[in-house]
């Protein structure tokens, strides 16, 4: 690509804004500005960087063209190079769309003047985390991607864990260590084998190896491990629901709407490398979506923790990604380009998709949780009326999250269902795809259950408890944030044909036989009926509320009671009552606790019934596992006793059985 005399390479200006981050909590540790403004500043830094961010990864992705940069660095694994092609630059713009929303929302959710032993950790740690995603995405070399990845891991543990104070959070924050630590052994051993592989440092060239040698197995084993404890996909979730749940909630917005993603990123850019893949592939991709998307939005209905079922509808939508990537890999393991690009299509514009319409609904959480000062959704009710403007756009999140028109949930969801439909009508091994279709819709119909409890058990009826009936709306530092969100979830619903061009030169980047084809994402799906069918899905509603507006003489009346004369906040249905029969129905999956009431005599006590969903995963398999592991190889703790020559002479037959290993 050649640039005009004003033009800015793109990846230099995305280079820019990884500098812009990382610098974004500078202003907190100088001494002659106080917390406030310093607070400030450090958004407009974050600003700043959105918007040289933006700029690069869309003209990257208009242009379809690829820069790259050689760098001289003493480090391992080099040669170093950075590099920004069509396919990093869409996984930038959910980053820093949400990142900017976030740094916004803030300002008045963890002001300075309120936080001052947490604000200096919280904003420098968030540019550096900010900084670090946007590192991976252009790390073309070993070395440099891993050093990326660890500064993730590592400040996206010590924003997680902002209010060390408490015992839960370190809880949550170790699990979290743990994990991603885990992963990042897997990407050792996957970084190793494609170097011996390659014989080189370098990521592999798009459709450079072949899928069917004896070592493409275990890279695609190593990836789904190492990113796939990342992304969160079942059952490598088990950090995410606490961590989620714990973490300040805008913290939790960019770890559950972009840190998840980067998951994604890896496993679709380890993907890209490969030019022939086996059918098996995709189909073991396609069936750990099914399980993670009907799983995760089991799970989620059973929560009465707002944050931890939020976290868990992550689970299930990174199902709903993993669906597409099997859909575009079962395509071009048989030659289908219709499949690709409607598979993977779909899922890069569900990974942009679920990052806005997820930071939406946890900064709108994260509203109600300020206003009320709990998560538990059983002490809300009724916040219609006090919050008009969060249950607005939280309601917004929830008809996205449940793929419902006309929001952009439905679109990314629609290109999905496209391929499973076309993948049917095909004679090969393509037409199993058709399978997943029926899992895909139950997942969409559990998420509408499970969104109309939430909305209804939080929004309307009558407050709960005192707290939720002084509730007060958020400032409009918070509000703003969620209303670009919201805006921009309502633009890519109504308007696909926008952000079409994006997908189609993604696509094309990850599978390069797209460019000698007419396909395009315009033409192979019907998105100017998207358009047409959306607006006149809105001024429905918007004339069905006008209608029952003038038939509505008192705007204002009790709750109906169920005929009781005296009705209580405490005849409402609960989360528990709602959600009661679908979490019978998948209780052998989610092993649900239940305390029942003792009830005895002519005239009872006082007693009470609670029900709880345990992360069954974690605390049935994971869990005493590790006990039993730690029961066995209580012997060779006898190896560490802290004998220094001994420990010289373990390293020196290690070295020998190394070196022995060649021979």
């Amino acid at each position: 690509m050649s640039y005009g005399a004003w033009a800015v390479d793109p990846t230099l200006l995305l280079m820019g804004a990884v500098l812009l981050a990382a610098l974004s909590g500078l202003p907190l540790l100088l001494k002659p500005l106080s917390p406030v403004p310093a607070q400030r500043l450090s958004v407009l830094l974050i600003i700043l960087a959105t918007i040289a961010g933006l700029v690069g990864a869309i003209s990257s992705l208009l242009s379809n063209s690829s820069t790259s940069y050689l760098i001289s660095l003493p480090l391992p694994f080099g040669p170093h190079i950075l590099a920004l092609d069509p396919l990093s630059a869409l996984f930038v713009i959910p980053i820093l769309l949400v990142a900017c929303s976030c740094s916004i929302y803030s300002l008045g959710y963890w002001p300075a003047a309120r936080h001052p032993r947490t604000i200096r950790k919280i904003s420098i740690f968030f540019g550096l985390l900010v900084a670090a995603l946007l590192w991976v995405l252009v790390a073309r070399s070993v070395g440099l991607f891993l050093i990326g990845w660890e500064i993730m891991a590592l400040t996206a543990y010590f924003v997680l864990t902002t209010n060390d104070d408490e015992a839960e959070v370190r809880t949550a924050g170790s699990l979290y260590m743990i994990c991603t630590h885990t992963g990042t052994l897997a990407l050792f051993g996957l970084f190793s084998l494609l170097a011996s592989a390659t014989g080189s440092f370098q990521l592999p060239a798009t459709a450079s190896l072949d899928g069917t040698a004896p070592f493409a197995t275990a890279v695609l084993l190593l990836a789904l491990l190492g990113f796939g404890l990342k992304a969160g996909i079942m059952p490598l979730h088990i950090w995410l629901p606490s961590a989620h749940a714990n973490a300040p909630s805008h913290i939790s917005a960019i770890m559950s709407g972009v840190i998840l993603k980067i998951g994604i990123y890896g496993l679709v850019r380890t993907l890209s490398c490969f030019s022939t893949v086996p059918l098996w592939w995709g189909v073991t991709i396609l069936t750990l979506g099914v399980i993670s998307g009907v799983i995760g939005v089991a799970f989620a209905i059973g929560q009465h923790d707002l944050k931890r079922l939020l976290a868990y509808h992550s689970i299930e939508n990174i199902g709903i990604i993993y669906i597409g990537i099997g859909v575009a890999l079962i395509g071009a393991s048989n030659g289908s380009n219709l499949l690709i690009l409607l598979g993977m299509g779909g899922a890069l514009l569900h990974v942009i998709n679920h990052a806005l319409f997820k930071a939406l609904l946890f900064l709108g959480a994260g509203s109600i949780i300020h206003a009320i000062g709990t998560r538990e959704i059983d002490r809300m009710g009724g916040l219609l009326r006090r919050m008009p403007w969060t249950a607005f756009f939280f309601l917004i999140g929830a008809v996205a999250i449940c793929g419902l028109p006309p929001l952009n949930g439905f679109v990314s969801e629609l290109l999905i269902y496209l391929g499973l439909f076309n993948g049917a009508m095909q004679d090969n091994g393509a037409a199993a795809v058709a399978l997943a279709a029926p899992f895909l819709a139950l997942v969409g119909g559990l998420a509408v259950a499970c969104f109309v409890k939430v909305f209804g058990v939080i929004f309307l009826g009558t407050a709960r408890t005192d707290q939720a009936a002084r509730a007060h709306e958020a400032g409009s530092s918070m509000k703003l944030p969620m209303a670009l969100l919201a805006l921009v979830c309502i633009t890519i619903g109504l308007l696909p044909a926008l952000v079409a061009p994006l997908l189609d030169a993604a696509v094309t980047a990850w599978h390069p036989g797209l460019t000698t084809t007419d396909l395009r994402l315009a033409t192979t799906a019907p998105l100017g009926w998207i358009t047409l069918l959306g607006l006149a899905l809105l001024a429905a509603i918007a004339l069905f509320y006008r209608i029952s507006q003038r038939r509505s003489s008192d705007p204002t009346s009790e709750t109906w009671g169920c005929g009781y004369l005296a009705p209580t906040s405490r005849m409402q249905y609960s989360s528990s009552s709602f959600a009661e029969m679908l979490i019978k129905l998948f209780s052998g999956i989610l092993r649900p606790h239940s305390h029942l009431p003792e009830i005895s005599g002519s005239f009872p006590a006082s007693s009470r019934f609670e029900s709880h969903v345990p992360e069954t995963v974690l605390e049935r398999i994971y869990l005493p596992f590790l006990v039993w592991a730690n029961e066995k190889l209580t012997p060779l703790r006898h190896l560490q006793h802290g004998h220094l020559h001994l420990y010289i002479l373990y390293t020196l037959l290690t070295l020998i059985a190394l070196l022995a290993i060649p021979l």
